[in-house]
């Protein structure tokens, strides 16, 4: 019997892409930590639902659950839609405790992993210097999200590429300061940038990533990398996830406050 467990939250989708990716990376979890138990639920279109896993997880005597946001940013669903399942399941099921950790980004770990889907994709270490890339998320509207995102794409200026631009594959992208894929990758190529390589900094397939392939494509972007999906650096930040979660939780003073968030 487990006492602990991590459960993975994803968000879902109607695209069999998207679950057949996140089972794959929850596999690369579990080989990872083979004495922890390591579950996923979904908030929507796909099974199990969060509640149903936790509800499992109860009926197995398991006493201690990290829920680990298959998040990127902390926007809307990290900040509601996640506290709210589990606010429902804590009421449900009083014996067991659960604890959100935070989402995934950002983090060098995310960046290794767009290295290696970029090098995957045919970039070489020498391509760095003349080619741009553009940081292609799903898109937020949530300001802080926004923040993160085109922050990330100035750190990673530094690496050695040419130029980096952020870009969103959202509707909801000309309400913001980001351009859409497409938009992004022509600024590159009129600053210069003999080669342009889009990067989506996504999790899984579905409807938005597939809208950030098109909008390489119409752009005539020279490199397409795949979606994070089960790189093993995604893998091993989830982990991070989970025990930072723990040690938060473990670390209080007398009166139980935490030392730290």
């Amino acid at each position: 019997m487990h006492a602990n467990a991590l459960v993975i939250i994803a968000h879902g989708s109607r695209d069999p892409r998207h679950a057949a990716t996140v089972t794959e990376l929850t596999a690369r979890v579990r080989a990872l930590r083979p004495g922890l138990r390591v579950e996923v639920g979904y908030l929507d279109f796909c099974a199990p639902s969060v509640s149903q896993v936790l509800s499992r997880l109860a009926a197995d005597g398991v006493r201690e659950v990290v829920a680990v946001p298959l998040l990127l940013t902390h926007a809307f669903h990290a900040k509601a839609d996640i506290p709210a399942v589990l606010d429902a399941a804590r009421a449900a099921l009083p014996r067991l405790s659960v604890r959100q950790a935070a989402v995934l980004g950002p983090s060098a770990l995310l960046g290794a992993a767009l290295e290696r889907r970029l090098a995957e994709a045919g970039v070489r270490p020498g391509d760095r210097g003349t080619t741009g890339v553009v940081l292609a998320s799903a898109g937020s509207s949530d300001p802080e999200a926004i923040a993160v995102i085109a922050e990330i794409a100035r750190e990673w200026r530094h690496t050695g590429w040419c130029a980096v631009r952020p870009a969103f594959a959202s509707a909801a992208a000309p309400l913001t300061s980001i351009p859409r894929t497409e938009d992004a990758v022509r600024a590159l190529r009129a600053d210069g940038a003999r080669r342009v390589a889009v990067a989506p900094y996504v999790i899984a397939p579905g409807r938005l990533p597939d809208r950030i392939a098109d909008g390489a494509a119409r752009a005539g972007a020279d490199v397409l990398a795949d979606v994070l999906g089960p790189a093993p650096e995604v893998a091993a930040l989830l982990l991070r996830r989970y025990e930072q979660a723990r040690q938060a939780r473990a670390v209080r003073t007398p009166l139980g406050v935490p030392l730290s968030a």
